[in-house]
């Protein structure tokens, strides 16, 4: 929405600090000389297209700043490098600025939206070092309606060897944030203190999500494009979060190296009105490059899977087992059946141990890969197969080769549990080398996306989330973790939550189980994560008897896991979530809750202009008098129309609204 001055004024924004954005970007417009900034000098401001959102540099390269709607969202914070086994960089100079501005539309290959506009203005700032070696440092500069970016680039021909970042983000006023620690598999929850209450010394991960002191905008911290470089985490110093790069496992120094020159990964911050508005943007993925080759072959639905209803150590390999799954994805309409741990000659009771006698290339006896796989495609369901990275890796190509050749469709590869510069170039590695053979991959024990998706489509979905497996082990799968997930792991991209547990039951009546676990939230919640979750590749993860004849199974089979347009209708983080999808010509309402009123009830109204016009008929599954009991109703709407949605504690609804003739 483009802001004119009546609506500025009336919400409340200085037209003053508006203008004097504007008279900075149109004094930083020019070219500078390669001479020492006067103290005081104005910064170079790149602003975004609907004029709302500016980043400055200072004219030194020491610090940047962003606001939005003439309010700081980040105050003026240190930008740098710090190098290992040369000289830091002596005090730099605006040499000269190349602008751009870019609006263009991307088709999309399975995900949360048909296309993506890339539109953005931007700046390539070149600085000069006025020591007498004369470096060069340049740094790349983007204002999106919905972000900003930047990244720092040394054009050289010499290695370059960082120990480290200067870069920290100092938000404005003290906000209270959504954050979560830093561990390997990026699985714990999320949790909401300010800035000054976080602790010293310790790792955050990415997104970090706040909201400025008026609560005008929301945005998230976070990362993208990481090919060549390095992951990192955020540090709290003072009141800045500082990047901090994640190095090799025992290689002491440095962070990073390349071979020649250097480009970082982008520094992100979405912005948005509310925090669900950046549910839909496609930022993190506007800051990778386009794919190149043809994707079309990559097909996003739902797999039928069998470790979540069954032992942690994974289902005994067994012929009959494995075409029973089979034979329920066919009957489904499910694309895809996903073979977990176990299945491999040598593999062991424990999945996250990589035994040296586990050969991957071989299934264990008894087992005939290549007949599954022919027994599957009959069916019109393909094989997925589960894989331990380090078995993947010193001879990737020979075991593809080898899934290709038995007609297996996908893998999903585990327990990476790194984001150093060495994992990050086996991201990139694993996605180009299934692509070569049209296979789909899923990595767990991964780390946030940065939006390798966009380059490599078939790279359909990961983990890197604290997910419904968990309700196996603890009881931390709450509501409030659930509703929490949407608004700030999954604004970085795809996530495999598995979602799809039949046995339901509130926070009060749950009861950790390893084997056909239950979880916190009722049926409706379990159908409203298929249209809220977003990851095109998608679990329907409970055991195929527990969904014969049960309620809600009529959705789960209908819902699609990739589509051609998103939007955030209302919510709030850790409280609910009301969330449209269209593919075609239908549209696709989750809404969830953590809470309900005194009774353990809540009615929600969901206005429905979001749909074109015309007559539609709604189709209503939402909680009845249990977790496991569902109400279901049609009825006649239009855009003028108010949905009203039936919500328990801890429950949910979904909705599917088809377009009548």
């Amino acid at each position: 929405m483009r802001l004119n001055k009546g609506m500025l004024a009336a919400s409340g924004v200085a037209l003053r600090g508006v203008a004097a954005f504007a008279a900075i970007f149109v004094a930083g417009s020019a070219t500078a000389p390669a001479a020492a900034a006067p103290v005081g000098a104005a910064p170079v401001v790149v602003t975004s297209p609907d004029g709302r959102t500016a980043i400055a540099i200072a004219r030194d390269a020491g610090r940047f700043s962003v606001s939005r709607g003439g309010e700081a969202v980040i105050a003026p914070s240190p930008l740098g490098l710090d190098f290992d086994g040369a000289a830091d960089l002596g005090p730099l100079a605006l040499e000269k600025q190349d602008r751009t501005a870019v609006d263009r539309t991307i088709p999309l290959v399975a995900t949360k939206a048909a296309a993506a506009r890339d539109h953005y203005n931007g700046a390539t700032l070149v600085f000069r070092e006025s020591a007498p070696a004369g470096r060069r440092l340049l740094i790349d500069v983007r204002a999106y309606d919905d972000g900003v970016a930047f990244r720092y680039r040394i054009a050289d021909a010499n290695p370059v060897r960082l120990r480290g970042e200067r870069t920290a983000f100092v938000p404005a006023g003290d906000p209270a944030c959504l954050v979560t620690l830093l561990e390997g598999a990026h699985e714990l929850p999320f949790e909401r203190k300010q800035i000054s209450q976080l602790s010293n010394g310790v790792a955050y991960d990415v997104p970090v999500v706040c909201a400025t002191p008026s609560g005008r905008t929301s945005y998230a911290i976070t990362q993208a494009y990481l090919d060549g470089y390095t992951g990192s985490s955020l540090w709290r110093e003072g009141d800045a979060l500082r990047v901090r790069l994640s190095a090799v496992p025992q290689r002491p120094a440095p962070a990073f190296q390349s071979a020649a020159g250097l480009q970082t990964a982008w520094r992100v911050v979405m912005l948005g009105d509310r925090s669900g508005d950046m549910i839909a943007s496609n930022l993190i993925g506007n800051l990778n490059p386009a794919p190149t080759g043809d994707f079309s072959w990559v097909k996003p639905g739902k797999a039928a899977w069998d470790l979540w209803s069954g032992p942690l150590a994974g289902m005994k390999p067994d012929m009959a087992a494995y075409r029973r799954f089979i034979d329920f994805a066919a009957a489904s309409g499910f694309p895809y059946y996903l073979i977990d741990a176990g299945w491999a000659k040598g593999s062991g009771p424990n999945c996250w141990e990589a035994l040296p006698a586990t050969d991957i290339t071989r299934a264990e006896d008894g087992i005939d890969m290549p007949a599954l796989a022919r027994y599957a495609a009959e069916k019109g369901v393909g094989l997925l197969l589960w894989a331990h990275w380090e078995h993947v890796a010193p001879r990737m190509d020979e075991v593809f080769d080898t899934y290709a050749r038995w007609g297996i469709k996908g893998v999903k590869v585990d327990f990476m549990n790194r984001d150093d510069q060495d994992m990050v170039g086996f991201y990139h590695r694993i996605a180009e080398a299934a692509a070569r053979r049209r296979l789909l991959l899923n990595l767990h024990g991964a780390y946030v996306p940065a939006g390798l998706q966009r380059t490599w489509p078939n790279f359909i979905t990961q983990e890197g989330v604290l997910g419904a497996e968990w309700n196996k082990m603890d009881a931390r799968i709450t509501p409030q973790h659930n509703l929490t997930l949407p608004y700030t792991r999954m604004l970085a991209g795809p996530m495999d939550y598995t979602p799809g547990g039949f046995r339901n039951a509130t926070p009060a009546g749950f009861q950790v189980r390893e084997v056909m676990p239950m979880t916190q939230s009722t049926r409706a919640q379990a159908l409203a994560m298929y249209v809220v979750y977003d990851s095109p590749l998608q679990m329907v993860s409970d055991d195929p008897e527990t969904y014969r004849d049960a309620a809600g199974f009529d959705f789960i089979r209908r819902v699609p896991t990739a589509w051609d347009e998103t939007r955030f209708l209302a919510g709030e983080p850790g409280r609910d979530i009301v969330l449209a999808r269209r593919q075609g010509s239908t549209w696709y309402v989750g809404a969830m809750t953590a809470a309900g009123d005194g009774e353990g009830r809540k009615t929600g109204s969901v206005p429905l202009r979001f749909l074109p016009a015309g007559r539609y008929r709604a189709t209503v599954w939402e909680d009845g008098g249990t977790p496991n009991e569902l109400r279901r109703r049609e009825l006649g709407v239009t855009a003028g129309d108010t949905l009203t949605l039936h919500l328990a504690l801890a429950g949910g609804a979904a909705v599917v609204l088809e377009r009548l003739p």
